[in-house]
């Protein structure tokens, strides 16, 4: 059985139209299925950072402001992620924490509510988010005066009211991969009034997200998973085109002043999504993910979302023939409508089974206390990639006492 896979992971990796894009990587002759937590080094970047830091930072020092593009950066590596994401060009910002921006969408989205007036105190929280979106969609809440109502993503169109003013939700669940129908439950926030802000840190650079055209209002996400930025790589904050000149960050940093050399007591927002920024950027880890981006020039969303499902059909097909019964089942919803790039695996024994997967080469991750998390690069994970990580699941599964 498993030589009848093995064949057809190589026929299908010789077929793939993406596959010459994993040697644009740093990769070893492991399995690396944990992506979706830190994307994998692109194999130029080292180069592009080092002259950052020897010529640009050491020969030209604050000159490099203005001659090596550091003060724009911010807008010009944002208009380089928004065809990633369905975002046409001037509404993406690029800086701060995942978490700082989900601050800023969130209160901003409560102010922008409160134009319209009618008393809307409510803001919605995905209940399955990650951690920190509750923590900080919290404390914006109690800094603005309104409630958090936690509700499930499928719940959301019965709960909106006369009071949502925003809706905070992610498109793909970070534990489990399903996918959320964003489409949708934005057009159900906006029919109640509401601002819509969705988190796609688990969602960019792996499936089409159609900012624009399911119009979004404002959105979050980090760099460092499948755009592959780098760890702790600066995050984007996306402000519709028709928000901007309403758009009121709670954070209004000398970055983001009309006349942020004037040095004025008085603050003006400057036009446009530079309203984003806060402070001085972080540029050497900005730099590196301007570099990092190089990967994508000529690549179709489509095509990657395409090879991301087949990717993921053919690990759980692997998965389901290989493995001993009954020991994991997959939390990641079947339908490809449903299902982002990464399949979740409940494991009663996962801490022990992911530890051993890794020691033979195949790494993923794990989230507590029972959920095995493999997540689909398809710019350098392949078919036999797949394969084998199945395989080698099936033979620690046989190797560690069912609980």
């Amino acid at each position: 059985m498993s030589e009848t896979f093995r064949q057809r992971a190589l026929a299908l990796d010789a077929a793939d139209p993406l596959a010459d894009r994993r040697k644009l990587f740093a990769l070893d002759d492991g399995v690396y299925l944990d992506g979706n937590s830190l994307g994998a080094l692109p194999v130029h970047v080292p180069a592009r950072v080092q002259d950052v830091l020897t010529r640009q930072w050491g020969e030209l020092r604050i000159r490099s402001w203005d001659e090596s593009g550091w003060w724009t950066a911010p807008e010009r590596i944002g208009d380089r992620i928004a065809p990633l994401v369905g975002a046409a060009a001037g509404q993406i910002v690029v800086g701060d924490s995942t978490s700082v921006n989900v601050f800023k969408a969130v209160v901003a989205a409560t102010r922008l509510a409160g134009l319209a007036g009618g008393g809307r105190d409510e803001i919605l929280v995905d209940a399955t988010t990650f951690p920190t979106d509750g923590y900080i969609a919290a404390s914006a809440a109690r800094l603005t005066g309104h409630r958090i109502v936690p509700v499930a993503p499928d719940d959301v169109p019965s709960a909106l009211g006369e009071r949502t003013a925003a809706v905070l939700l992610n498109q793909v669940d970070f534990r489990t991969g399903r996918l959320h129908d964003l489409p949708g439950l934005t057009a159900a926030v906006h029919a109640a009034g509401a601002i819509a802000v969705w988190d796609l840190c688990h969602s960019a650079g792996a499936l089409p997200v159609g900012l624009d055209e399911h119009g979004v209002d404002l959105a979050v996400g980090c760099t460092y998973k499948y755009l592959n930025g780098g760890p702790g790589s600066p995050a984007y904050l996306y402000v519709a085109e028709r928000h901007q000149a309403a758009f009121d960050s709670p954070l209004p940093g000398w970055n983001s002043h009309a006349d942020p050399f004037g040095m004025t007591p008085d603050y003006a927002p400057a036009d446009g999504s530079v309203r984003g920024r806060v402070g001085t950027p972080d540029i050497v880890s900005m730099l590196t993910l301007e570099a990092a981006l190089d990967v994508w020039d000529g690549v179709s969303v489509d095509a990657v979302r395409a090879k991301s499902l087949a990717l993921t059909d053919f690990f759980l097909e692997c998965v389901a023939a290989y493995a001993p019964a009954g020991r994991v089942v997959s939390v990641t919803p079947a339908a490809h409508a449903e299902r982002g790039s990464q399949v979740a695996l409940r494991c009663a024994e996962a801490e022990p089974v992911m530890r051993r997967l890794i020691e033979r080469g195949v790494v993923g991750d794990l989230r507590r206390p029972d959920v095995l998390r493999f997540g689909f690069t398809p710019l350098y994970v392949g078919f036999a990639d797949a394969e084998r990580a199945a395989r080698v699941l099936a033979g620690v599964l046989e190797e560690t006492p069912a609980r």
